[in-house]
């Protein structure tokens, strides 16, 4: 008799069950599957409606305006009054006894030789073709006229009725998605309620032990559950009704039951337990649906291999990866298209715009990538720089400008490569692009900036990075901290005649340990790295190749690889907090993180952290702006708060 619950038996099921395909018969398979006419309608009221999609037109059955009227403050005339007249021989006319008001409609009409006051708004009065503006008359009280020093011309300043809306004309049209100006033109016509489509209901539940809802405290092991917040936000863009179910345990039979309690929703979505792996039960639950049940399962692309995709009954269920960058993505590929269709809305278009790829890219043959980039402008145009993070970020997708489509049999991709990139959302041109070397002391300066107003783009790539995006004029400041090994000074040496330098400040680097370690409690730094090469067991983490601290960290090491070497990390915190969960012994982090993190801390030495400036971009507001920054006794003060002090040029 067979174990169909052992590990060997659910592995050959998975691999079987994992059958990838290419995006567009993915989509295909899906869309062909489900029925993607609008669920239904209803009224709402326009309280309600912002945001909603027209099912009805919507014909107007008043004139807007209703009458005809005023557009400025003055008085109703006969054009022909005012014709021929000069400073020498104005014309004066007697005024009406009445005063028109918005709201008052007129008793006495405006006969050759007469004016009657008239308000904005107000409803001009029969025979009269022409409003004059008060300023260009004169009130002469002891005849009870006034004096016209201006000409008119028929219609002036009238609002004609009907001239905005008229009676029968098609005010707005079905399909159409309502916004506030939509919704000022439905009160102008006199609705206060409208007929839309009903907006799709999408089951939304995270699976996976380690899963947490946000709010509770963080244990060893847990993650947020970030996925659900974001997919709930994107349905909402898309035209749906999020409804939250909560987490599920990796627990066959509740996810069951939670499947079932979905399905009475139009859509159901669900995060993680898509792969290959023995823990993931999504997949189990999933392919027990029929009519027709799962459609595709594994898709040629990253990031979003792992993707299911189902109907049953009509209904879309699609398990989306664990990884919040996977699940968005691939959420916007196949689900976001289908509750746009089930809530009446049009296809959207994709923004294509052209762009230069700085630097090479490698890529997995056999799956089609989309490559998260930032676009900046350069001296020669957009460039796109890859985000650098994995499907496990949360922030790639929500940080990135756009994302780049590499086709399956491409390994590579040259630096300077021309490139189209598909935008996510709108492009907003930033006022200042910052890139280089993370610093917390940078974030409190960025935040500074963004207080006044100042549109800020910052990216990590690294010292290197930053001071090779300086000299290619892709950036408006870099953030630096590179020793010259050859004079021992920080960053200027570096500089080349187009470059500046602004001073920054001085941050402690050392060799960051947990407090109770007694390996490194009490020793220097040579008693440090001599038990650390000694001992196999101890293990460090590094720093990305490229960052000012590698360079630290290598020239302190004298090209020894002591165990954990390999390891690269790309910050600070990420050193502290692989040494906090025992992933690693040591590294080398700054003082002010090695506090944040409570960890022992033997100093190195101070660096000096700067910012490169283009000479072309120093007289550029916001560049002149961050200079002010740096010059203020107050923010250096906030600086040496946060553990940065001031230093001087060399």
């Amino acid at each position: 008799m067979v174990d169909t619950a052992s590990p060997v038996h659910q592995a050959a099921r998975q691999a079987q069950f994992l059958d990838v395909i290419n995006r567009d018969d993915a989509e295909l398979r899906f869309q062909t599957a489900l029925n993607l006419t609008p669920l239904g309608t209803e009224t709402v009221s326009l309280a309600q409606a912002l945001g909603r999609v027209l099912a009805e037109i919507c014909i107007a059955e008043v004139d807007v305006p209703g009458f005809d009227r005023s557009s400025v403050d003055g008085f109703a005339i006969q054009a022909a009054d005012s014709f021929g007249i000069s400073e020498d021989q104005p014309a004066i006319l007697k005024l009406n006894p009445e005063v028109l008001s918005p709201g008052i409609v007129p008793q006495c009409p405006v006969l050759k030789g007469t004016a009657t006051p008239i308000a904005t708004g107000g409803m001009v009065p029969r025979g009269a073709d022409a409003v004059i503006m008060i300023e260009h008359t004169e009130f002469l009280a002891e005849r009870d006229s006034i004096e016209i020093r201006g000409t008119a011309v028929p219609g002036q300043f009238i609002a004609f009725a009907g001239s905005d809306i008229a009676r029968g004309e098609t005010a707005l049209r079905q399909g159409q998605e309502l916004s506030s100006r939509e919704i000022g033109i439905l009160a102008a016509i006199g609705k206060a309620s409208v007929l839309v489509y009903r907006r799709p209901k999408v089951a939304i539940f995270s699976t996976g032990n380690e899963i947490i809802p946000p709010g509770t405290p963080l244990t060893d092991g847990a993650i947020f559950d970030s996925n659900a917040a974001i997919l709930a936000a994107a349905v909402t863009e898309a035209g749906g009704e999020p409804v939250p179910l909560g987490i599920v345990p990796d627990d066959e039979l509740q996810m069951q039951d939670i499947m079932q309690q979905a399905l009475q929703y139009d859509m159901v979505l669900l995060s993680g337990g898509t792969s290959k792996g023995a823990g993931d039960l999504s997949y189990r639950v999933v392919s027990r649906l029929s009519d027709p049940g799962v459609v595709a399962h594994g898709v040629a692309l990253k990031p979003g291999k792992p993707i299911c995709l189902a109907v049953t009954n009509g209904k879309g269920v699609v398990i989306l990866p664990g990884f919040p960058t996977s699940a968005i993505f691939t959420f916007h590929e196949f689900v976001a298209p289908v509750i746009r269709a089930l809530a009446g809305r049009p296809a959207s278009q994709p923004h294509v715009i052209d762009a230069t790829l700085p630097v090479r890219v490698h890529s997995e043959r056999g799956r089609t990538e989309y490559l998260m980039v930032s676009l900046i402008h350069g001296d020669k145009g957009l460039i796109a720089y890859p985000m650098g993070k994995n499907s496990g970020s949360v922030t790639s997708f929500s940080y990135a400008d756009g994302f780049l489509t590499i086709p399956q049999q491409t390994e590579n991709v040259a630096a300077n490569t021309p490139v189209s990139v598909q935008l996510i959302g709108q492009l907003e041109p930033a006022d200042l692009v910052i890139i280089g070397s993370h610093c917390i002391g940078l974030d409190y300066l960025v935040g500074l900036l963004q207080q006044q107003g100042i549109r800020v783009k910052t990216m990590h790539v690294g010292s290197m990075g930053g001071l090779t995006a300086a000299k290619r004029g892709e950036c408006d400041i870099a953030g630096i901290h590179l020793l010259d090994a050859d004079s021992g000074v920080y960053n200027r040496p570096l500089l080349t005649p187009a470059l500046s330098l602004l001073t920054g400040y001085q941050r402690m680097q050392g060799i960051v340990f947990r407090e109770d370690d007694t390996r490194f409690v009490g020793k220097t730094v040579a008693e440090a790295l001599a038990t650390v090469l000694a001992d196999p067991h101890c293990a460090m983490v590094n720093r990305n190749a490229g960052s000012g601290t590698r360079i630290l960290i290598d020239q302190l090491l004298q090209h020894k690889q002591p165990t954990g070497y390999a390891l690269q990390t790309r910050s600070h915190n990420a050193v502290a907090t692989a040494i906090v969960q025992h992933r690693a012994d040591w590294g080398v982090a700054i003082e002010t993180v090695a506090q944040q993190y409570q960890l022992g801390f033997i100093p190195l030495q101070a660096e000096h952290y700067d910012f490169v400036v283009p000479n072309a971009r120093l007289n550029r507001p916001a560049v002149q702006q961050f200079q002010a920054l740096l010059q203020s006794d107050e923010v250096r003060d906030a600086l040496a708060q946060l553990g940065f002090q001031q230093h001087e040029t060399e």
